[in-house]
């Protein structure tokens, strides 16, 4: 698989998203079989791998450590910090003060098996510490080695710049997809600026633009598409018309419409790594082939006119979460 920088960091072209293995998306996947499609992505070229804290909590860091401790110095795992875990608390309760940040990157090594943590993002701005704080705390965590880049999660184009004149931003991770396309307006053109890497989460549009769900489709308890206006039958049937615009390009093209969606990122611009997740290894394997695909301008402007018939109904978020976005 080919390779890509975000800010001077090399990463295989696509990572893998990890999340989906023990949060988010219903009761936890099999410890060993998580194990083992961890492993055979790492066989199948990719050297990307993202998790946080609080995405079990703990539990997806202790996972993603133990699969991939064989693969020392051959991988790059990338981790959050920036909530508070424990009773009583949700994704709403934000920590990212100084102390806090070093104490999150201590228990992080430990989960994760490893001497420095490869990308350290903050998983949302917090509005109550200046953002030169956060920064300033990576910045002595890379100098004592116990991290090696910068990232943050979500962040507004204004937090990016003053972020990144305090430590250099290696990469943002926020959503961006063929249904999701907020950051055309303002990050993309910082991050090219600025020489900073996006890594979409969410490429695939949750799972809703590889055509597998419909309005009939029964999320298991737990599975947090179940809050997301956007995945409201109604929104989901109104929705379908971007899934089935996709679907006729991706078959011209005699590729799947995942493929499609993630060729398409690759597409834009060099800088991007989208981190598709998934439990299923033939899933894997039809998300690593995108990296492969090659599109021509033609492709793009029939999939950039195609998407564009389309409005897409749904906030991606309650509203109460949107507004931990864009800071």
């Amino acid at each position: 698989m080919q390779r890509r920088k975000l800010g001077n960091l090399e990463v295989s072209s696509l990572g893998l998203g990890c999340m989906g293995l023990s949060f988010g998306y219903g009761p936890a996947a099999d410890r060993k079989e998580s194990i083992t499609l961890i492993r055979a992505a790492v066989e199948r070229g990719i050297t990307f791998f993202d998790t946080a804290e609080i995405y079990g909590p703990f539990t997806n860091e202790e996972l993603v450590g133990e699969a991939l401790e064989p693969f020392k110095g051959q991988v790059v795992i990338a981790t959050k910090f920036g909530g508070q875990i424990g009773p009583g608390k949700g994704p709403m309760d934000l920590d990212s003060r100084p102390e806090h940040i070093k104490e999150v990157a201590e228990a992080s090594l430990k989960r994760l098996r490893v001497d420095s943590i490869d990308l350290f993002y903050q998983h949302r701005v917090d509005p109550n510490v200046p953002i030169e704080d956060v920064a300033g705390a990576v910045k002595e965590l890379i100098g004592e080695g116990k991290v090696k880049h910068f990232g943050l999660s979500e962040a507004g184009a204004r937090t990016i710049r003053r972020a990144h004149a305090v430590q250099p931003v290696a990469a943002v991770q926020s959503e961006y997809s063929l249904w999701y396309r907020a950051l055309e307006q303002e990050v993309l053109p910082t991050l090219e600026e600025l020489g900073i890497g996006l890594v979409p989460f969410g490429p695939l549009g949750k799972g809703f633009l590889t055509g597998a769900i419909d309005d009939s489709t029964q999320f298991a308890p737990g599975d947090f598409r179940n809050i997301l206006p956007r995945f409201t039958p109604d929104a989901r049937k109104a929705n379908r018309a971007l899934v089935d615009a996709i679907a006729a390009i991706a078959a011209r093209l005699h590729v799947t419409s995942a493929q499609l969606a993630l060729a398409w990122l690759l597409a834009k611009k060099p800088w991007i790594v989208p981190i598709p997740g998934t439990r299923k290894l033939e899933r894997l394997v039809e998300n690593a082939g995108a990296a492969a695909i090659t599109l021509t301008r033609k492709d793009l402007e029939a999939i950039d006119a195609a998407a564009g018939q389309v409005a897409v109904q749904g906030a991606r978020y309650p509203e109460p979460f949107e507004k931990l976005t864009g800071r």
